[in-house]
């Protein structure tokens, strides 16, 4: 018999994720602070839970996809939250992106009332939830990978086991640290390109060809050139990303120049308004720091 499963989160992600878990034959028990988010799964036969701890009192395997840290936190230890209806044989599986601390903290805490517990952040975007193709990193112990990863493999094609719990949240800021990077080198890029007066689509298909084709290239590269910033991740997601990457940085002395630069070019997104934006919007800061025909956005500076 497969497990009952309950989901946390119906955003731009879990939205997708829970639909491919309806259409595997999974009973389901959905919880979002939005009500609307709620209702297009209830109409599909999910149950609705009203609290976190309503939803882990029915439910066999809890997964979780919230914003943050803090968001996390609540779901899990907070009033209403997965520790009220903790049990043995319990299991928790946050796919979020938090800090690696907060993910050790969230396992620890859950352990101690005989939950077992996963962190196994995703990437991918809004493409990979679609498609089911989100690449997953999972922190915790391998029995409990295994048995959970049946579930997994509905939502994600690349599933990988990166150590003990707060391993998958590491690797996922490793991961957020290279994509950033990705996007400001294809930005910077562009940007030059169409001040010396070439056509950033040529640009495109010329470095598509190369050593410097990457997969953010290939998914955002003609979305950018089109002006469509149609998030499927969210800036202010990746700004939220880079603080974790550089506090945990601090605490673990690592030097991360780059990282850092990217860290503020994403603020000064923040500071425009754009958060709302796609994480390829970072084009429109350097765009505005070289006074260059913003033809991403179709205007004039």
């Amino acid at each position: 018999m497969k497990p009952r499963i309950g989901f946390i989160g119906l955003g731009i992600m879990g939205q997708h994720m829970v639909g491919h878990l309806l259409d595997a034959g999974y009973s389901l028990t959905v919880h979002d602070l939005r009500p609307e988010a709620v209702e297009p799964f209830v109409a599909r036969g999910a149950a609705r839970g009203a609290t976190s701890a309503d939803v882990a009192s029915r439910s066999d395997v809890v997964i979780s996809m919230v914003p943050d840290s803090p968001d996390v936190e609540q779901v899990a230890l907070g009033p209403g939250g997965i520790i009220e209806a903790a049990r043995a044989g319990l299991v928790y599986v946050d796919m979020s992106s938090i800090a690696p601390a907060a993910a050790v903290k969230v396992a620890t805490e859950l352990e101690k009332r005989g939950v077992d517990c996963l962190d196994a952040p995703v990437s991918g975007g809004e493409v990979g939830a679609k498609t089911a193709t989100l690449s997953i990193m999972v922190g915790g112990s391998e029995k409990l990978l295994n048995q959970v990863m049946p579930i997994l493999q509905v939502m994600g094609k690349t599933i990988t086991l990166c150590g003990a719990k707060g391993a998958g949240q590491t690797v996922k800021a490793c991961n957020q640290i290279q994509v950033a990077l990705n996007f400001i080198g294809m930005a910077e890029a562009f940007v030059l390109g169409a001040k010396a007066g070439v056509d950033p689509a040529v640009i495109l298909k010329v470095l598509s060809g190369g050593y410097a084709q990457t997969r953010v290239m290939d998914v955002r590269g003609p979305r950018v050139i089109q002006g469509d910033f149609e998030p499927g991740f969210r800036s202010r997601f990746h700004y939220k990303d880079l603080n974790i990457i550089m506090e945990t940085a601090k605490r673990l002395h690592v030097p991360l120049p780059a990282t850092g630069l990217a860290h503020e070019l994403f603020a000064a997104l923040m500071a425009a308004g754009r958060g709302d934006l796609d994480h390829s919007a970072v084009i429109t800061i350097l765009e505005d720091l070289a006074h260059v025909a913003a033809r991403t956005r179709g205007e004039k500076l």
